[in-house]
């Protein structure tokens, strides 16, 4: 019996590795009577938090620390992931996400990518020339300029004056400069783990959809609103580019735009893309079963998630995969349309959220443990059918 253990982490309780580590355990106590049980383990993202600890865990990749700047142009030492000869996986929330700013302080017309291009940049200079970035939980509504300003693109305003890229800088624009555009660019592979397919402008656009929670009042949001269409139309009359004719180019407050306008970035699936870094298809080889799981599975876990991502590379394979989940929410049974089997949850009682988190491991075992009982009895059914 092969196994594959390959579940996204539970946030805020147990990593994607603790997961697979207690899969492991549970497994070899259900079946160790009944033979050789094989099983292997990978921790799983979906192109946000833990993207590049996972791939470097799978990979056995390295980080690299480098010092840059964060959201408020604040020194702060961030790393990214690399393997191989050529790879770097880089999170933009490492040097510009939320979290590094400040409740107080939380305004996307301050905030810069800056941060996200200097770690492009060292990944350069150390000669890694396929280049992945997750793009999630962005600090910022700066359209990405200050990213790839870190590049040598130039953002001028009327008066020729270079401007340092932050959010309230979109409307100063008045034209781009990328004549000293960092040439290394040109001959390198960039992904952007994307899941969203916001546009840059309009209601649904970067500023509207994503900017309240980055701090942005009403009136904020007008004026970045503005002032990223000001910087739309010049991306257009300068390079005959329409942002908003680019699914995701919204994503991280326009960072999407940036990387795909400046960089000739390719837009992916986060999970697809984690997925190819770590080889999934080939570790599906022989394996009879995989596990897979996530914090909460509802309606959302088929847009881009690890479980959805999973099921589906399984199901191509012909291979078996279950689920075994913190709790269910609404429209959870939509996962079986994507290579899901069957779901279990950890939790075997009515609790308090906060009783369940505090015991998130116990719970966790215990319900691997009960999963692949059931798995065994199938297994004993069908053998007894023959």
């Amino acid at each position: 019996m092969k196994f594959l253990f390959a579940s996204d982490s539970f946030k805020g309780t147990l990593s994607s590795r603790q997961t697979v580590e207690m899969l492991d355990r549970a497994a070899r106590e259900v079946f160790g009577d009944m033979g050789e049980v094989i099983t292997g383990g990978v921790p799983v993202a979906d192109g946000g938090e833990g993207t590049v600890d996972a791939v470097i865990e799978a990979e056995n990749g390295s980080k690299i620390y480098v010092d840059v700047c964060g959201p408020l142009m604040e020194p702060r030492k961030a790393y990214y992931g690399t393997f191989g000869e050529k790879n770097a996986v880089i999170e933009m929330a490492e040097a510009s996400g939320l979290p590094l700013v400040p409740m107080d302080r939380r305004n996307p017309l301050y905030t810069t990518s800056y941060g996200t291009g200097q770690m492009i940049r060292d990944a350069l200079d150390r000669g890694f020339s396929d280049i992945s970035i997750a793009i999630g939980g962005s600090a910022t509504n700066d359209g990405g300029m200050g990213c790839v300003r870190a590049l040598g693109v130039r953002f001028l305003d009327d008066e020729g004056r270079e401007l340092e890229g932050r959010g309230e800088d979109l409307e100063k624009v008045r034209a781009i400069d990328v004549a000293g555009l960092d040439p290394r660019v040109k001959n390198a592979r960039i992904t952007v783990m994307c899941d969203v397919t916001n546009p840059l402008c309009g209601k649904d656009g970067a500023t509207y959809t994503f900017g309240a929670q980055k701090g942005a009042t009403p009136e904020i949001q007008a004026r970045l609103e503005a002032g990223m269409c000001n910087y739309r139309d010049v991306i257009k009359a300068q390079f005959g580019v329409d942002p908003d004719a680019v699914p995701g180019t919204g994503a991280a407050g326009g960072l999407g735009a940036a990387l795909k306008v400046f960089l000739g970035g390719e837009m992916r699936s986060g999970i697809e893309t984690v997925l190819d870094l770590i080889n999934f298809d080939e570790r599906l080889e022989g394996v009879d079963v995989v596990v897979t799981g996530e914090g909460r599975t509802d309606w959302q876990s088929c847009f881009g998630k690890v479980m959805q991502g999973v099921g589906e590379r399984a199901a191509r394979k012909g291979v078996t995969a279950v689920g075994l989940s913190g709790s269910l929410g609404r429209d959870a049974d939509r996962i079986f349309e994507h290579g899901i089997a069957s779901l279990m949850t950890t939790v075997d009682s009515p609790m308090p959220l906060e009783e369940a988190l505090g015991r998130a491991e116990e719970l966790y075992y215990l319900g691997a443990v009960r999963m692949f009982r059931f798995l065994r009895a199938g297994m004993e059914i069908a053998r007894k059918g023959r």
